[in-house]
This record gives C-alpha cells, structure tokens and sequence, in this order.
C-alpha cells in the first residue's frame, strides 16, 4: 500500500469556533485514507514585510516548510468585503517570497467556502482562485462548493449537519480524484 499524499490545509478564519474551521475539521476526517491532511496556521504569521526576504523570521521559515512538504493543497475561506480574509492573502504573500521560491507553484489544489450568507463565500472563492492562478497553483475546477448559511450547517459541538456532511463527502471525494490525476 502506498503512503498517503500529504495535503496542506489552510483556513482563513482565525476565530477558534469559525464554520471554516468546523468545516476542515470535517473535511479531513471525511477523507479517504489516500491523503493525509493537516491544518498548517496562518493566524501568527507577522505580515509581509519585503525587509525580511533576506533574513526571514523563524513563523516564515516553519511555515514555508510546511508547505514545500505538502504535496497538495486545500484552501477553506470565509469571504471578507467579498474577498478572502488578510491572513490568507498574508499566507499567500508569504509563500512567494524571496523572489524565486515560490512554495505554492506546480501543486494541486483546491478552494472550499463557508459563509452564513446566501452566497456561501463565492466572492472570495472566486478572488483566492484568482491569485492561485498567478501563483500557479493548479486549482480544481469542480465540483465548486459553496456553503451558504453555513451557521445551519454544524451542530452545537462542530459535526456537520446530515445534509452538510454530503456536500462535504462530495467535495472531498472529488478533491482526492483530482490529486490522484493531478500526481499520477
């Protein structure tokens, strides 16, 4: 049996009890045993400062490993102003520097959002893919999910509702496909 694909999750929202977070909870315990998913933080990362390209502070170095390790990778955002929230444009950011080393390119990934709206994120799925493209990361193209009124979405203690874990178990399915293609 071969050893699972190790996949980067990054979730947007920052506050401990977020739909984002309850929903890469879920994702990843609804993966199939072929990944192997872990939540990489972005809420300590300082903001981007091109003063340290040449000497990177230490959150900058642990989380670049991070990601250089991960062979794939799964974003999960809240939509802020219709667009993702500043950790994760900082976390992108981040990822590309110094010039040169780019940390996301040529990895497959994937964008899922929760939002109470009726929208569901789209906004701000839609404006991450947009900077995915530029930072080449391959992103997959369906199924597009979007969970909107997310807080019906979860009960009291995190678990997705019955109709929520479908959406989820669709999305992730489809996701493991698309790395399995993706790394042949």
């Amino acid at each position: 049996m071969s050893q699972p694909t190790p996949i980067a999750v990054l979730v947007g929202s920052l506050r401990k009890a977020s739909f984002n977070r309850k929903a890469a909870h879920a994702l990843i315990e609804l993966a199939p045993a072929s990944l192997d998913m872990a939540i990489v933080e972005i809420g300590d990362l300082p903001l981007y400062n091109q003063d340290f390209d040449d000497d990177s502070p230490e959150p900058y170095r642990v989380f670049r490993e991070r990601i250089r390790a991960a062979a794939g990778l799964l974003f999960v955002t809240p939509e802020h102003n219709r667009s993702m929230p500043a950790a994760m444009k900082n976390a992108l950011d981040i990822g590309t520097r110094p010039p040169g080393h780019n940390v996301w390119a040529g990895k497959p990934g994937a964008v899922i959002s929760a939002s109470p709206s009726m929208q569901g994120g789209f906004g701000a799925s839609h404006h991450l893919r947009q900077s995915l493209v530029n930072l080449n990361v391959r992103c997959m193209p369906q199924p597009e999910t979007y969970l909107s009124q997310a807080h019906q979405l979860f009960e009291e203690d995190g678990r997705p509702t019955e109709r929520c874990r479908g959406f989820l178990q669709t999305f992730i399915d489809g996701y493991a496909e698309w790395i399995a293609v993706q790394l042949g």
